[in-house]
């Protein structure tokens, strides 16, 4: 390898170098460019690999990253790496991996090596992986880090230094230490600047805090990452319902979930999953996306054949045909918005059984608004195109009529969808889509027959 090659390339960069030396089989460069990556950066750089480059690239990957990697790859590269990779590799990988981690990779893999994965644990480390599977799946349980520091509240300060020198590292993002009895249950926590500023000869009783905020290992984790980000976090205890201590939740685990339901918002918006993988191969991705394309063309039937209710109307008058997809696309727009705003407040936790009410008068109030105002902008436009003040009032009457209903579709499909455990980031854009043409094509042609025939 020439001493010009740049080793810490940007991401873009590295992709480029890495694709030139694998169909060289560059040993010496691949092993260079990948020693001192972190693991968030070599799974970037698989996943912007083509699938059959990844499993080439695997062995330049230094051993100690390859259970990291894989956790950090979207499910659907996993899986598609998984299966071309010899079921020891992946056991091997995967073996000394925290049991959160562990447990949300087990659940994507197929039952052959799941069952050799986990034939493959120490019994303690099962037992721990069992427990963390025993919590629902979106749950805050599901991201417990067992292995804490936790100290008894009998204790002084010098004591508590002694023991943190024989453990010469700190787990990351501590900030303080819990504090717990005998009985493992949870007392309070120790700040980590307390520690250091205080008396050494004071007890922990005496100086820790009591009024700490805890999380149930039952709560959701959409609303522990807004709890995360209201109070600025860097980690929380988890209590059980007896008040014993079952371990903590860190910022990193909160920033993948974060990042996990910005994926689903955008992605489930055309119908993909947020582990959806940008170079798998054609054939599987292919078929992920044929449900929801035959899905968008069942309803395009149902606007068509609405449409074909008014043939005789279309027929008679051109220019209903000219303006039709004006009145449907602006409600889809409309509805698209109102859509967008309440998917992501429900995400967020801003939209309660309290507040919706409101929200709903608001976004009504503003689609009265924009109806009337842009109903103006179309019939004058419309005059002047065909000089028929007959279809101008049609015209606009129905993009009020539309821009309304698109506005309550756009809030009550997602609200309904939420209530009845459907994904409304995965589905709702799909009904709202059909919602707003039916109605846009029969306030439209519906009032055009009645008036102008």
């Amino acid at each position: 390898m020439t001493d010009s090659l740049p080793i810490k390339a940007s991401a873009t960069d590295l992709i480029g170098l890495v694709m030139d030396a694998l169909p060289a089989n560059d040993d010496s460069t691949l092993h260079s460019l990948l020693t001192d990556r972190s693991s968030g950066e070599i799974a970037h750089l698989l996943e912007s690999l083509p699938d059959a480059s990844r499993t080439q690239l695997w062995p330049y990957i230094p051993e100690h990253h390859h259970g990291e990697v894989l956790v950090e790859l979207g499910e659907v590269a996993r899986l598609s790496l998984a299966s071309h990779l010899d079921q020891q590799q992946v056991v091997e990988a995967v073996n000394n991996l925290e049991s959160y981690d562990l447990a949300d990779m087990l659940e994507t893999f197929p039952d052959e090596l799941n069952e050799a994965v986990r034939s493959s644990l120490d019994e303690d480390v099962l037992q721990e992986l069992d427990a963390t599977l025993a919590f629902p799946e979106d749950s805050s349980g599901r991201l417990l880090n067992r292995k804490v520091i936790a100290i008894r509240s009998d204790i002084t300060l010098e004591t508590v230094l002694r023991f943190l020198r024989i453990h010469e590292t700190i787990p990351k993002y501590t900030t303080g230490f819990i504090v717990i009895d005998r009985q493992n249950k949870f007392q309070g926590e120790l700040l980590l600047s307390d520690l250091l500023t205080r008396n050494p000869a004071s007890q922990v009783a005496d100086i820790m805090k009591t009024d700490v905020l805890t999380v149930a290992p039952e709560m959701p984790q959409n609303e522990l990452a807004i709890l995360f980000q209201d109070h600025e976090l860097s980690s929380v205890p988890v209590v059980g319902d007896e008040g014993e201590l079952l371990g903590r939740i860190t910022l990193d685990e909160m920033v993948y979930v974060l990042q996990e339901s910005a994926d689903h918002q955008i992605m489930g918006a055309v119908g993909l999953d947020e582990g959806e993988d940008l170079f798998s191969p054609i054939i599987p991705s292919a078929k992920r996306r044929l449900f929801w394309l035959g899905l968008n063309l069942i309803t395009a039937f149902m606007a068509a054949w609405v449409i074909g209710l008014f043939a005789v109307a279309l027929d008679k008058i051109v220019a209903l045909a000219v303006l039709m997809p004006i009145v449907a696309s602006m409600g889809g727009i409309a509805g698209g918005q109102t859509l967008t705003l309440v998917i992501r407040g429900l995400a967020t936790g801003t939209i309660s059984a309290a507040n919706a009410r409101w929200l709903a008068y608001k976004e009504i109030a503003i689609s009265v608004i924009s109806g009337f105002t842009w109903a103006v902008v179309v019939g004058i436009v419309s005059y002047l195109w065909f000089d028929d003040i007959r279809i101008s009032l049609v015209l606009a009457a129905s993009m009020v009529v539309n821009l309304l209903v698109a506005s309550i579709s756009g809030f009550g499909i997602p609200m309904l969808m939420k209530r009845v455990g459907i994904d409304p980031a995965l589905a709702g854009g799909v009904v709202l889509t059909t919602a707003t043409d039916v109605v846009g094509f029969v306030s439209f042609l519906g009032l055009a027959t009645l008036f102008l025939l």
